[in-house]
């Protein structure tokens, strides 16, 4: 199954995409709501829509999608090795991945505020190095008798409650300034993060998982029309279920988490194709830029770089004497 949510005449939905058209929730219920209840309530809810003559559908091309979810947080791992070597390669001069990476799957927390929808104009900060990554966002549901807290990976992977894509937009300039303070990214990312169209229920990757908990869909990314990057989601370092389980540790995961799998080797970004080619090509994302993301059995996202807004000055940090009393 497919959820959704939308404008249509000024009006917010939010419900199933069923064939080429919307049909909202019954009883005027939420994203949020189905999610809290969790996949196995699923069903139900599409009888109930299926039994209702009243419940019509407006067809795809009259709306326009909104974010498919309203995140509690948004987790974005770093699980692809192919990327961390193109990337290092970008910022050390040399490709290698650290002894550290392979020991538990990393991530930090991006910003659940700056969610925008496929076909929203992407407004960046004031960058050199605007760049797309792309990835796949496993979100949340609610489990019966679980608070999501110290789970396994296979409970954890019970928690998943379907996907969506994630553009994680970076500013690789501003990133890569953050960086050397150790501590962020926080700038550099937490602009833009795209999420959609829809989510896809979990229950319809089912027989694709492999053995260790893999799944096997085709990536892809384009700007402007040329295929950038492709990768297989397979070739995460974790499968969906480690990664949830080590996000739980000491904490908790909730219906409307969102965990993105870091960004996809291959072209996933275009710091890793820099790092590897040792030179800006290609070249950084500009106004008028169009990327358009394809994961198999997900759908499409696509959005336009727009130009910077005025932002008010922050002045550097001033120098002051350290005083310990006051004057």
């Amino acid at each position: 199954m497919r959820i959704a949510r939308w404008t249509h005449d000024r009006a917010a939905g939010e419900g199933f995409v069923i064939g080429d058209g919307v049909v909202p929730f019954p009883r005027g219920l939420t994203v949020a709501d189905v999610l809290a209840a969790g996949l196995a309530q699923l069903p139900g809810l599409a009888a109930e829509v299926e039994g209702d003559p009243a419940a019509s559908a407006v067809p795809l091309a009259d709306v326009e999608l909104l974010a498919p979810l309203v995140p509690a947080s948004v987790r974005d791992f770093v699980a692809f090795e192919e990327h961390v070597e193109g990337v290092t390669a970008s910022i050390d001069g040399a490709s290698h991945v650290v002894d550290e990476w392979y020991e538990y799957p990393t991530f930090y927390f991006t910003n659940p505020h700056s969610i925008i929808a496929t076909g929203d104009e992407v407004r960046p900060p004031a960058t050199e190095r605007l760049d797309f990554e792309l990835e796949v966002g496993a979100v949340i549901g609610g489990v019966a008798g679980s608070d999501g807290r110290d789970l396994s990976p296979a409970e954890a992977a019970g928690h998943v409650f379907g996907y969506t894509i994630l553009n994680d937009w970076s500013a690789r300039d501003i990133q890569g300034r953050e960086m050397k303070v150790r501590l962020g990214p926080a700038k550099g990312k937490d602009f833009a993060s795209t999420l959609g169209p829809w989510i896809v229920t979990v229950d319809e990757f089912a027989g694709l998982v492999d053995d260790d908990g893999f799944l096997p869909i085709t990536m892809e990314v384009f700007v402007n029309g040329e295929r950038i990057g492709y990768d297989l989601l397979s070739n995460m370092g974790w499968p969906f279920g480690d990664l949830i389980a080590y996000a739980s540790r000491d904490s908790r995961v909730v219906p409307g988490d969102v965990l993105g799998s870091g960004t996809a080797g291959n072209g996933g970004c275009l710091a890793e194709l820099w790092g590897r080619a040792g030179e800006l090509t290609p070249p950084p994302l500009a106004a008028g830029d169009e990327v358009v993301m394809r994961v198999e059995g997900i759908g499409e996202i696509r959005n336009v770089v727009g130009s910077r807004g005025a932002v008010p000055e922050i002045l550097p940090a001033r120098r002051r004497p350290r005083a310990r009393e006051r004057a």
